[in-house]
């Protein structure tokens, strides 16, 4: 019998005749659900995440994956029974002192769901369009920023998007309308159904849902970029028939000065000595005046469009009406097809010497009148002009950070100062500089592209003054004695601790070294080795071993996954906790004997 082809293989190929396509349509994707390789990749996807041993409705957790659970699912879907259970409603605190609900599913949901997303992701992510960056592979809020920076010079006018309550607004029809038309899987398309009418628990009532996608579900995010490609495909078509050529001719009021100019200079050669000076001076004030004035008409019409999941902005070139008569037609799309509700109050149309708000930056096209001396000698040329700029919200952003994290106070005379930060203090030395370093990277990587990254220094000041300010607190002491601790030597300050490879430092990270990295992965990597001789690469092969990795048995009937959040939590005192802080791994591949044991004798020390 030939051996069955890896399933990722095949969405490949799926991916593969979608982007040759894209009008092909798909009608035997459903059996994918069935193949158990796609469960134990979504293993590996979902259980590094902090919210993997995070309890919906039930005791279902990443903790007890194994293949008797992966058996168990597939029977379910094969035989059409599995029924989504409905996700755990809680509320987390906004920025804005406001709660989000947000909504908590079942483990196994989690599976299904991660299972389905890669499929669909095969089938949809190469007809997406290029405008489209939010949760999508290789794609981040960065690379939307950048394409606007590139897309977006000369733009004049700025439009930007905001819909209502999007994710929790969109039409179950609709969706499944438009999944419809590109997947003939009635079976597919049951189960689709069966994950957007789940419903959620609220003080342990059932609520159904009516509109929106699931909640905290994994597929959600692809469900809303399917819904929100249609706007990206309609934007498309109106940017197209909007466009129009930039004429070639020069603008009257160009040709008027260069016409002026010349006559001038034909005046100068001819001048008497006291005239000679008035024309040269007049000569120098139209040349001013003409590097100040467009060199062609500003008659062309274009439409630049960045979505990030709900959020869009627009760049357009043209009037104030044309934006105007831009945003009616948006909001009337939106209302007829979408079924959603464009907010009047936050879709602004903003000039482009303004600022707009996009990702948390402000954006602007910079015009510049002063000019430079060109490579060919005299030939005066304009400096960074129309050029988009990525600019830090310092007040909005940066000083509100600072102040919601509790970093710096203001004084009644109006001063900012930094402070010591009082929930820190239960918290080791090394933990307070962990903190504040993860706090200060997390803000400068993000804002790293921005044409004002520099300001970023005052941010940096005020961060290292709190952390010596808090470290002080906790020792009982004062800034400058705290330097002087932990110093190195070299007239830098950090905590020294220990590890395997010896004594080194923890040292504040600088904002400097921050800009244009790449942010490295967090995942502890897989190259452990395994007791009992076994080198593991993946959870399937560790899994597919059937050696329990604690006690080292083969003969067991079936095996599981035991699962922790965070390997330093563990406290090394029984065996199985000395095993997963060896290997340096979240899990363990356990039979079911050793597995009871752990949750047994849990329990009773609880």
């Amino acid at each position: 019998m030939a051996e069955m082809q890896p399933t990722m293989e095949i969405l490949k190929k799926i991916r593969k005749n979608s982007e040759q396509n894209k009008d092909e349509v798909f009608t035997r994707l459903y059996r994918y659900m069935l193949r158990k390789d796609l469960y134990y990749l979504a293993y590996q996807n979902l259980y590094a995440n902090q919210g993997a041993a995070t309890k919906g409705v039930n005791n279902d957790t990443a903790d007890g994956f194994g293949e008797e659970k992966i058996k168990n699912i597939i029977d379910s879907l094969a035989q059409e029974t599995y029924q989504p259970k409905p996700a755990r409603r809680v509320y987390i605190k906004k920025s804005n002192g406001k709660m989000r609900p947000l909504g908590i599913p079942t483990f196994t949901d989690k599976l299904v769901q991660e299972v389905l997303r890669m499929i669909l992701e095969a089938v949809y992510e190469p007809i997406f369009l290029d405008c489209s960056h939010g949760f999508r592979p290789n794609r981040s809020c960065h690379t939307a920023l950048k394409s606007l920076k590139n897309e977006f010079t000369g733009a004049r006018w700025f439009i930007e998007g905001d819909i209502k309550g999007c994710f929790d607004n969109i039409d179950h029809g609709k969706l499944v309308g438009y999944i419809g038309n590109k997947i003939k899987d009635a079976r597919l398309i049951k189960l689709i159904w069966k994950m957007l009418k789940a419903g959620y628990l609220e003080d342990w009532k059932y609520n159904s849902t009516y509109s929106g996608t699931p909640q905290g579900g994994i597929i959600s995010p692809l469900f809303a970029n399917i819904y929100l490609h249609e706007l990206d495909k309609f934007v498309a078509q109106l940017s197209k028939n909007f466009f129009s050529q930039p004429d070639a001719r020069r603008a009257p009021e160009y040709r008027a000065i260069e016409h002026k100019l010349y006559k001038t200079s034909k005046e100068i050669k001819i001048a008497t000595q006291e005239e000679r000076a008035k024309l040269i001076k007049k000569y120098k004030l139209l040349k001013k005046e003409l590097l100040k004035t467009p060199c062609k008409k500003q008659t062309d019409k274009k439409i630049k469009y960045i979505r990030y999941a709900d959020d869009f902005i627009m760049g357009v070139n043209g009037s104030k009406e044309d934006c105007i008569w831009i945003k009616e037609k948006l909001s009337d799309f939106i209302a007829c097809e979408l079924k959603m509700e464009m907010s009047d109050e936050k879709t602004l149309i903003t000039h482009s010497s303004e600022c707009a708000r996009f990702l948390g930056f402000d954006i602007r096209v910079r015009r510049n009148d002063s000019v430079k001396r060109g490579s060919k000698g005299n030939v005066t040329m304009r400096t960074l002009n129309n050029k988009t700029e990525l600019l830090i919200p310092q007040k909005d952003k940066i000083m509100k950070f600072l102040f919601d994290k509790k970093v710096i106070q203001q004084r009644k005379s109006g001063e900012i100062v930094p402070v010591s930060r009082a929930a820190l203090l239960r918290c080791t030395e090394l933990e307070i500089v962990s903190q504040y370093n993860a706090e200060l990277r997390g803000i400068c990587n993000y804002y790293s592209i921005a044409g004002n990254y520099n300001i970023l220094n005052y941010f940096s000041y005020l961060m290292e003054y709190s952390c010596l300010k808090t470290l002080a607190h906790k020792l009982r002491s004062n800034c400058g004695k705290v330097k002087v601790k932990y110093k190195d030597g070299n007239g830098k300050w950090g905590i020294p601790y220990e590890t395997k490879t010896g004594k080194t430092r923890c040292y504040l990270a600088n904002h400097s070294d921050c800009r244009n990295v790449t942010i490295a992965s967090d995942n502890l990597p897989n190259t452990s080795k395994m007791l009992h001789g076994y080198i593991g690469t993946t959870l399937e092969s560790r899994l597919s071993a059937k050696v329990c990795e604690l006690c080292g048995t083969s003969e067991a009937e079936y095996y599981e996954i035991h699962h922790v959040n965070k390997v330093k939590n563990l406290k090394g005192k029984a065996l199985w906790e000395k095993v997963m802080i060896a290997k340096r791994r979240k899990t363990i591949v356990l039979c079911k004997s050793c597995h009871d044991k752990i949750h047994n004798r849990s329990s009773h020390n609880d």
